[in-house]
């Protein structure tokens, strides 16, 4: 590994310190569960994903749901916000109700989009379409589910997850992976 990948790796340990807190104490703190919401969104380049700042990986754009939010209104707005395209939601993928680290439920839609071309973002620093049927390495563990059950087609599904040591492992895998390479 160059000396730059060394000194990008080290970069993640305040990231993973503040993830850890976020992830371990926030559940305790929060006065509602946390909900996301997540768009599949396919072209003709393939499906398109994005790698956030904090931590490094392949994964489905989208964002947390405000209180009292509609889930197509919070989508739009994550989506416009993090990749800076005009979305329809269309059908829903399914509902990903996740224990262990960081408890939360995931709502997956596919998405089309009516307006704008992707760009990066602060939140989002880079963006890249990808094959559905060879989706990247380094994408985030908890959405080759989602992306695997929007690809399929079929009806929504109800999945029950844990996030327990073997996924925050894989997650800090594809971190490191990420930034040696020199993800943004």
């Amino acid at each position: 590994m160059t000396p730059g990948g060394l000194l990008r790796c080290a970069g993640a340990l305040p990231h993973w310190a503040r993830i850890a807190l976020w992830g371990l104490l926030g559940p305790r703190w929060e006065r509602r569960p946390l909900e996301i919401v997540q768009g599949v969104i396919e072209g003709p380049a393939g499906v398109l994903l994005a790698v956030r700042w904090e931590l490094r990986g392949w994964e489905l754009p989208g964002g947390g749901v405000e209180p009292g939010e509609d889930d197509a209104v919070a989508l739009r707005r994550e989506i416009r916000e993090e990749i800076g395209v005009e979305v329809e939601p269309g059908e829903r993928v399914g509902e990903y109700v996740r224990t262990g680290f960081r408890p939360h439920v995931a709502r997956v839609y596919r998405c089309r989009i009516t307006a704008g071309a992707p760009r990066p973002s602060a939140e989002a620093p880079r963006l890249g379409w990808f094959d559905p049927a060879a989706p990247p390495p380094t994408l985030l563990v908890w959405c080759r589910q989602p992306l695997s059950d929007a690809l399929a087609g079929g009806p929504p599904v109800v999945r029950r997850e844990h996030q327990g040591l073997p996924e925050i492992l894989a997650t800090m895998r594809t971190d490191l992976s990420m930034r040696a390479e020199g993800a943004p």
